[in-house]
């Protein structure tokens, strides 16, 4: 799989993950880890924040969306 940043930049690299959210391939110099927040509780709606937040790896555009919410 090739880094779909790269690829539109008409660059091959290779993705060495994912982003969490959409799906994109990434390479190194765009995957970005990021801790999330993680809810818990039950049906139909989360009801605290769990201890902890959970490293992810997201896209430049993912991480903006999360971020400013």
């Amino acid at each position: 799989m090739e880094c779909y940043v790269c690829a539109r930049a008409g660059k091959k690299t290779v993705a060495v993950g994912v982003c969490i959210v959409c799906g994109m391939g990434l390479c190194m110099e765009h995957a970005l880890r990021e801790d999330v927040e993680v809810w818990e509780g039950g049906y139909p709606f989360p009801s605290q924040k769990a201890k902890k937040p959970l490293p992810r790896i997201l896209c430049a555009e993912c991480k903006e969306v999360l971020v400013s919410s």
